[in-house]
This record gives C-alpha cells, structure tokens and sequence, in this order.
C-alpha cells in the first residue's frame, strides 16, 4: 500500500486537450495522479506532468468498453488511497449528417464512451466518496449540451446527457460533502475536429479557445464546489444565454450554420 498523503485525482481522457491541461492543473495544485486514455501518448503524457514534482500512476485502456473501466477502477482501487477528485473527461465526437454519412460504429462509440462510460465510472467511484463524506466530480459537458446539435446530432446529445446526469447528482448528492461541477467548454484548440472530420466547418475553421484556460476556469470551479462553468471566450456564454430564450428551431438552425460540413470553405 502507498504511504504517501497526497490526495489523488483520476482523470480520464489525458494523454491530450483538455484531458491533459486538467490533469496539469490538478497537478500544479498539489494533487498526485491516475491519469487514462487509449493512446500510448498517455505515457509521454505522465512523463510530462510528473516534472511537476507529483506521482503519476498510467493506465493505458479503451473506456468506450465495460473492460477498460474495470480496469482503470481496479488500478484505482490498488493503490489503496482515497481519491479526492474525478474528472471524467474522455469523449469523442462525429461531424457529418447522421442519415447519410459517417458510420453507425463510429455514432455508437460516441454514446459508449461519451455517455455508457461516464455513467459506468461515476458508479463505481461515487460510492467511496459517498461514505468518506468527501470528494469532487468534474463532468467535462459542452456548450453543445444547450442546443441540437445539427451533423453532430449523437455527440451533441451525449454532452447533454452528461449536463442532465452531473446536475441531477450535483442535488441527490447535497448532503454527503460530494459535489459535481460540469465544464462547459466551447470549441478549443484541440484534435476534436480533426477526429470528428469536421475541419471543413465553420466551427472548425474558427478561431478556438486554449486547453489550458478552460481546463484553469474548470478546475477553480470544481475546487470552489460550483455546479457548472461556461468556460473559455465571452461568446460562449452568449451562446449559452441565447439558449435560454430562444426556440430550439432556432438555436438547431443557428448550430446547423456552423458544424455543416464545408461550411467553412
């Protein structure tokens, strides 16, 4: 068993973006590291963060399959510490109009680890934090949560299942000294668009927010016990105020305008 006092922090989703800049603050903030992702990179990723001066613990796993979770809980449950904080980060998206492109593989891997793994994780680590009475969540959600999301209709509806879900919690969880904080990032400077082929939009033409700060304003919102924080550039929360007045035609025809794909040629 590991001696050591500091308190750990799991972070999904890491080896890259946000998942990455997170793990980094946590780390500059004091707090040892699980950190996970499918890609090797994860392990240049830990090489990285440990100059930090934190201990970093890898592990290397598909979170989109039941197995991959098992097996980052295992790991997690091994070290035999407490975990202070969780920060389900890992997802993917996919651009394209559902009825006529991409494939339904890709759409269902959306849902698996977008949606099936942050449910699958939440409930194997919530309950430890439940009988410590301590412990912090962090659900990374999107802007996309608020609105359709017209040629990312499956990811767009995965973040908002994951704003439902981590609000939800965030009350039933009231009284136990845990509380969930949902990121609201808008489009960042990450391999997101390259991966969801959907560099030829609008959307992914623009100019985007750094990792760095949404994962900073992500993190102050977690460790200040806050329930959600649009991060990022002003217009995200002007696009977030909009959809809370405006019909959701309109906000699917205004989504529509930026993610169809080559709307950005």
């Amino acid at each position: 068993m590991d001696t050591q006092t500091a308190d750990i922090a799991v972070v999904t989703g890491a080896s890259s973006g946000i998942g990455y800049a997170i793990a980094e603050e946590l780390a500059a903030r004091g707090f040892d590291l699980v950190i996970a992702a499918e890609d090797s990179e994860i392990q240049r990723a830990a090489d990285n963060l440990r100059a930090a001066g934190r201990r970093v613990w890898t592990v290397q796993a598909d979170l989109a399959t039941p197995e991959g979770v098992e097996g980052l809980y295992t790991e997690v449950r091994a070290l035999g510490r407490p975990v202070a904080v969780v920060a389900l980060n890992a997802g993917v998206g996919v651009g394209g109009e559902f009825a006529r492109d991409g494939g339904l593989a890709d759409e269902l891997r959306t849902v698996d680890l977008n949606v099936r793994s942050t449910v699958h994780l939440t409930k194997r680590m919530l309950p430890d934090m439940v009988a410590r009475g301590s412990g912090r969540l962090l659900f990374t959600s999107s802007i996309a949560a608020t609105a359709p999301g017209p040629y990312e209709a499956v990811y767009a509806a995965s973040k908002a299942f994951v704003q439902s879900f981590a609000e939800a919690l965030r009350y039933e969880l009231r009284d136990t000294g845990v509380t969930t904080t949902a990121l609201m990032p808008g489009p960042t400077e990450t391999e997101f668009f390259e991966r969801a082929d959907m560099e030829d939009t609008k959307v992914g033409q623009a100019d985007k927010d750094d990792p760095r700060e949404v994962a900073r304003e992500g993190v102050d919102a977690l460790l200040s016990g806050k329930d959600k924080v649009v991060a990022g550039s002003f217009k995200n929360k002007v696009q977030v105020a909009a959809g809370r007045i405006l019909p959701e035609p309109a906000k699917a025809r205004m989504h529509g305008s930026m993610t169809e794909p080559g709307s950005g040629h």
